[in-house]
C-alpha cells in the first residue's frame, strides 16, 4: 500500500508549509482533491491518514477528499465524456482512441486554519 508514503509526504509537505509561512493557528482540516484515475485510492488514503498524522502538527485534523472526474476527448469525434462511466469508449461514435483531459490528479487543495 504505497498511500502511506504518499500521504506522509503530504504531511511533510504542510508541515513545511506551516513553518516556512509561521502559521500560529491550528490546522483544522486538511482538504485532498484525487483524480478517480488516479493510482491512489481514496478509502486507503482515510484509512492510513491517522497513522501518518500521528505526533505531527496535523495530529487531531481532519481529512477532507475531493474526487475529481476523470474526462477525457475523442481522438475520433471530440466528444468529451467520463472515462469510467462510459468504460473508455466514446458514447457517441465508440471510438476507442482518447486523449486524457484529467482525472489522474492528487493535490493538496487546501489547508483549513482554526481561529
Amino acid at each position: 500500500m504505497h498511500e502511506l508514503g504518499v500521504v506522509i509526504e503530504v504531511v511533510s509537505a504542510v508541515e513545511k508549509f506551516i513553518e516556512e509561512n509561521r502559521v500560529t493557528g491550528r490546522v483544522e482540516t486538511l482538504v485532498l482533491q484525487i483524480g478517480e484515475l488516479s493510482s491512489m485510492i481514496p478509502h486507503y488514503i482515510e484509512a492510513v491518514y491517522p497513522a501518518a498524522v500521528d505526533n505531527t502538527a496535523l495530529a487531531d485534523t481532519a481529512l477532507k477528499i475531493e474526487i475529481l472526474p476523470g474526462n477525457a476527448r475523442c481522438a475520433d469525434c471530440g466528444k468529451v465524456f467520463n472515462v469510467l462511466a462510459n468504460k473508455a469508449r466514446c458514447p457517441d461514435c465508440g471510438g476507442k482512441t482518447l486523449e486524457l483531459l484529467c482525472g489522474k490528479e492528487f493535490f493538496i487543495k487546501e489547508i483549513v486554519i482554526a481561529e
